[in-house]
């Protein structure tokens, strides 16, 4: 597929433009952003004119495009004030949405969110392992927008029944390189509480982006991505009596397996993560 990748030089976009062409596909990366080159442009995702044109031809580049994978954004809660952040992520994700359903492009891919789930949990999760079956709970503007985006999508495939939108509610992000942290979060169980001692190595992030391409039906879902296992050393059952000690347990999970249950990403899109920090310890 010829692919047009918002946030291509972001730390998850690069690798999945990494990935993605590994696998055969096309790339174009968007962003407002990155290093010029045949396979990059630099778009403005908040100005409508820029995404239309961008998706519809770039010079002698390409002359349209087959799918969208959408990671532009600013990545998270207080990197900049809340109306910034809103002010840019939503409009950008109505216009890439709106693009794509004006251009007939019918294959759309993007980046939720963990936070969705109600991060960080200062109100406990509703049970443990969380999973996609419980009704979203932002607790920041940068979330609530997540929230937003995923209504738009759901009506947008309703009103375009041959559409498809994949909402990726991906873990925090790490790159092997950041790996060297993971030991020192074991002195403190509520240093990573946030998100439920989760994380999705940027490598299996891709995998995930390449599955929902490759197998999404028409219609919107949401997938929760992240890695099999936790940040910590630490088994889950001394971590939830020490920082969750009243929250259900729904299921039974293995002493390190992820509290982000994946097991949704697996049935439904072959999602199988590769990669765990305890590889690189």
């Amino acid at each position: 597929m010829r692919i047009a990748l918002t946030g291509s030089s972001g730390k998850l976009g690069s690798v999945v433009a990494r990935e993605l062409r590994a696998h055969g596909h096309e790339v174009i990366g968007m962003d407002v952003a990155g290093v010029r080159g045949p396979d990059f442009v630099q778009v403005d995702l908040t100005d409508y004119g820029q995404v239309v044109d961008a998706f519809t031809a770039v010079g002698d580049r390409h002359d349209g495009i087959d799918a969208v994978v959408h990671l532009g954004a600013i990545p998270a809660p207080g990197i900049r004030s809340d109306v910034a952040t809103f002010h840019n992520n939503m409009p950008a994700t109505f216009n890439v949405f709106w693009a794509a359903v004006r251009l007939g492009i019918r294959r759309v891919v993007y980046a939720s969110s963990e936070t969705v789930l109600g991060l960080p949990f200062d109100v406990p999760p509703p049970y443990v392992p969380v999973d996609e079956d419980y009704p979203a709970r932002p607790e920041s503007v940068y979330s609530l927008v997540k929230t937003l985006e995923e209504q738009l999508a759901r009506e947008l495939v309703r009103w375009h029944p041959d559409l498809s939108i994949t909402a990726l509610r991906f873990s925090n992000v790490m790159n092997p390189e950041d790996y060297a942290e993971f030991p020192d979060f074991d002195a403190d169980a509520l240093r990573r509480k946030w998100n439920l001692w989760g994380y999705i190595d940027a490598r299996d992030g891709a995998q995930a982006v390449q599955r929902a391409l490759e197998v999404a039906a028409p219609g919107f879902d949401n997938f929760i991505i992240a890695a099999a296992d936790t940040v910590m050393s630490r088994p889950n059952a001394e971590l939830l009596a020490e920082v969750f000690p009243d929250v259900p347990v729904a299921r039974e999970f293995g002493p390190n397996e992820t509290l982000l249950s994946i097991d949704k990403a697996r049935r439904v899109l072959g999602f199988d993560p590769q990669h765990s920090w305890r590889d690189h310890a």
